[in-house]
């Protein structure tokens, strides 16, 4: 049963989050680390995070029974009952955003509430149901944890911020489109409208492009505004070079599941590594 509770919250979706959080947090500091509000804006937000995926796993439980990926969830499986995860998802939520108004701050709760009102109404109840949009604007919430990690530093929303979601923005696409082209017929058999279902597999790669392009000018902004040093702007710049090329590739590549494998991949490599760098090379440790 309490494996069942943790894998509701889908814990390596809530890990990168976190880490994400954190590379916000330390970008903004600079090293001078008010520990003590680290710790709570990362309790926050793990709570609200495994919030919202406690909710997504309850309102999908229908359609998740007919995805291989997804049926042996505890929801579709029938080992948990749909209003006692319903109730777990509410207590994580309000628990979470108690932590970030009130020990936190309001402007950092307030992103949050819409980082979930996106993620929760916009995509999961809506877009995800009906529009092959859902990956990009349901990416506006993927975007908000390194902000909610900087503006609770920063106290505000300036153009470190907008850069930060900037790039959490425009790294998803590419990287959950990858993973649709390899499901691609089990979202088809849930019904699910995603761009390689509607649009096909050949159109999803030729929209993959322009995502990856602006992360390059996302992240030389980032230096230039004085957040980052030269090693995350190199790094960062050669990494989406490199991802940019893969998924090039991938027009003409023979074996498209390999290719979207390895895209998925590089991507997750991408934003692990970029964001490590990130935090270790802020302009207060250049």
């Amino acid at each position: 049963m309490l494996k069942d509770y943790i894998a509701l919250t889908k814990p390596r979706l809530t890990r990168l989050n976190l880490f994400a959080t954190f590379g916000g947090f330390m970008v903004a500091s600079k090293w001078s680390v008010d520990w003590l509000l680290l710790l709570y804006v990362l309790i926050g937000s793990a709570l609200t995070v495994s919030c919202s995926c406690v909710i997504n796993n309850y309102y999908d439980r229908e359609l998740d029974r007919l995805m291989g990926r997804t049926k042996d969830r505890p929801l579709p499986a029938g080992r948990m009952n749909p209003n006692t995860v319903l109730i777990y998802g509410i207590v994580l939520g309000v628990s979470g955003l108690a932590v970030l108004f009130l020990l936190v701050s309001p402007l950092v709760g307030w992103l949050c509430l819409l980082g979930m009102f996106v993620y929760l109404v916009i995509y999961t109840m809506w877009l995800k149901r009906s529009s092959t949009w859902s990956t990009s604007i349901g990416g506006i919430s993927g975007a908000m944890p390194p902000v909610l990690g900087y503006c609770a530093v920063i106290g505000e929303i300036d153009a470190g911020a907008w850069l930060l979601f900037a790039i959490m923005f425009l790294w998803q696409p590419a990287h959950f489109w990858s993973l649709g082209i390899r499901r691609v017929e089990e979202y088809r058999k849930a019904g699910f409208p995603l761009l390689p279902v509607i649009k096909g597999v050949h159109r999803t790669k030729l929209q993959m492009i322009p995502y990856i392009v602006l992360l390059i000018p996302s992240s030389i902004a980032l230096f230039t505004y004085g957040h980052v040093g030269y090693y995350y702007l190199v790094i960062a710049v050669v990494g989406a070079a490199i991802w940019l090329w893969h998924t090039i590739t991938g027009i003409k590549a023979a074996d498209t599941d390999k290719w979207a494998k390895t895209n998925f991949i590089i991507s997750i490599n991408y934003l692990m590594i970029t964001f490590f760098v990130m935090v270790l090379n802020t302009t207060g440790t250049a």
